[in-house]
């Protein structure tokens, strides 16, 4: 079992206030996602929009509070003008980023009802790859969030919204750096931070309450990281109030280690973000502290391919994307023909869980800074659906603990535990990971309600072959008392949760857990996932 491991945290040493908008999801018309998962009319949910509320129904249960919506890739392409009003009436359009056929039945009104629908707040990414006209940005804020009275906003009237949207937070377009994304301002970071200066600016002259965010590197293994992003934030510094930050970690197939020590890896990118940010601060004289983004991000298991070197294409990201095939087809989705919606990854629900759910707990170690995160497949993992049914995945269960008790004040967790190593590795030529020594096998990060007076510890267990036992020493807090101790675990490791079968994989109360003098002790099973509630009231387990 290793030695006992201590985890130590006190009240007054705090990271930062958390945003709920930390656990939201993201929302692309990939595949099923948008036609059969979101829209499917024949659906026997569906409503007068043939949008389905089983799922919207799962979504506001589980209380996701944003999502990023209409892309993605595929918003670079799309001219939101062609999918409002009769849907007679909408143009159909040759999607170049996912090579499909979008026919607009679900347009700009069915993304904002859709979000309504599913309580969530709607965070709306615009086209600055394709459409560069800043009046087009402007027509677009102009029928979403003004009241009456111009014929935009009088148009979103006509066509059966009264009430502005009231959208909150605008992506000043998606992945501009990206040699893959249509209109990439690759080669331009000083244009695309100019034109997102002058954006952000108009938008806010059409809506001063709203938020924008800038693209910067979408990814840190992408080889113009970081100086994109200082050229960018130059230009845009004072007008904007997020950068957007993707990222998606990659392990070889049971690879325990570099899966869920990946999270190291996002602490890293963080860090370095961070510190672009806080220098163009100083270098603009400016007061505003730049908050990050993560709009897009996973952890998943991959297949290793074939490391290319030299002249090879491949060896080359950016080459890689001039390389053209005359055999391309373009595929039109039917909704009545879904598959089994976008889920990341061929691992059981356990693993794929912990995954993502480091990432997350590595946001709330850094929720001073990190005020957006929107899991790309957070909606099938709130509520996984087929062509019929919605079910809970086991990522059900971590994500809506986050959601319900990850709120209030970010907490600083002292961990003293056995540690692990994570090899150097690659999966592709995109995506190759430095050696990273001495991490602990516990992953964690504690929130404090003080409104409710509630206090969680969070903990992921991830070592792969043996328990572990760990005190938890909250001394600190002094007049609270204990009160569960939930636990997730599965000793099958290809095991997942189906429509048919749903409670495969599910949380339990660990009733063996004890609380004395001020520390909770615990046996925490292998590849775990393990919630610490403590109130601060009347009776409770001393």
């Amino acid at each position: 079992m290793g030695k006992r491991a201590v985890i130590t945290l006190h009240p007054r040493y705090k990271i930062g206030e958390i945003s709920s908008r930390l656990y939201g999801a993201f929302l692309e018309p990939i595949g099923s996602m948008v036609n059969g998962m979101m829209y499917q009319p024949n659906h026997p949910s569906a409503d007068e929009n043939g949008l389905r509320t089983d799922v919207t129904e799962a979504l506001k249960e589980a209380k996701l509070p944003a999502v990023r919506l209409p892309g993605g890739n595929f918003v670079s392409g799309w001219d939101w003008k062609d999918s409002i009003g009769p849907r007679e009436q909408r143009k159909a359009h040759l999607d170049l980023a996912w090579h499909q056929i979008y026919t607009n039945e679900v347009g700009h009104d069915e993304y904002l009802k859709w979000a309504k629908l599913a309580g969530t707040e709607p965070l709306y990414t615009i086209n600055l790859g394709s459409e560069r006209n800043l009046n087009d940005a402007v027509y677009l804020a102009e029928y979403t969030n003004y009241a009456g009275g111009t014929y935009w906003s009088d148009l979103r009237r006509k066509y059966g919204q009264e009430e502005p949207y009231d959208v909150k937070l605008w992506y000043l377009g998606n992945e501009m750096d990206g040699p893959w994304q249509i209109g990439s301002w690759e080669l331009n970071p000083g244009g695309y931070g100019i034109h997102a200066n002058e954006i952000s600016k108009a938008l806010k002259w059409v809506d001063g309450t709203i938020e924008t965010a800038v693209c910067v590197s979408c990814s840190p293994l992408i080889c113009h990281y970081p100086e994109w992003d200082m050229e960018v934030l130059q230009k845009c510094y004072d007008s904007v109030d997020y950068v957007s930050m993707h990222y998606y970690h990659n392990a070889p197939t049971n690879d325990f280690q570099a899966l869920l020590g990946g999270s190291v890896y996002y602490e890293d990118y963080i860090n370095t973000e961070v510190a672009i940010c806080d220098y163009i601060q100083t270098k603009n004289r400016s007061n505003k502290k730049m908050m990050l983004s993560f709009d897009e991000y996973g952890s998943t298991f991959g297949t290793r391919s074939e490391l290319h070197f030299g002249y090879h294409p491949e060896a080359h990201l950016h080459r890689s994307f001039y390389q053209f095939n005359p055999d391309t087809k373009f595929v039109k989705h039917d909704p009545d023909k879904m598959g089994e919606g976008m889920m990341f990854g061929h691992q059981g629900d356990m693993i794929q869980a912990l995954g993502n759910t480091s990432a997350q707990l590595a946001f709330l170690r850094h929720a001073d800074r990190v005020k957006v995160g929107c899991m790309t497949g957070g909606i099938g993992a709130l509520a996984a659906a087929n062509h019929d049914h919605v079910w809970k995945t086991a990522s059900h269960y971590p994500y809506t603990h986050l959601i319900r008790y990850g709120q209030g004040t970010s907490l600083q967790t002292i961990v003293d535990c056995d540690t692990f190593d994570i090899e150097g590795y690659y999966l592709d030529d995109g995506n190759q990971f430095q050696k990273r020594e001495g991490l602990p096998y516990l992953d964690t990060a504690a929130a404090l309600n003080e409104e409710k007076q509630e206090l969680t510890i969070f903990v992921i267990q991830r070592k792969w072959d043996a328990q572990m036992g760990v005190d938890i020493d909250v001394s600190g807090f002094r007049g609270w008392t204990f009160v569960e101790h939930i636990q997730m675990y599965s000793d099958d490791r290809d095991a997942g949760n189906t429509f048919d079968n749903p409670n495969v994989i599910q949380p339990s109360v660990n009733t063996e857990t004890k609380f004395e003098d001020g520390k909770i002790q615990a046996t925490l099973q292998p590849l775990s996932w393990n919630v610490f509630r403590l109130e601060k009231r009347e009776g409770g387990k001393e």
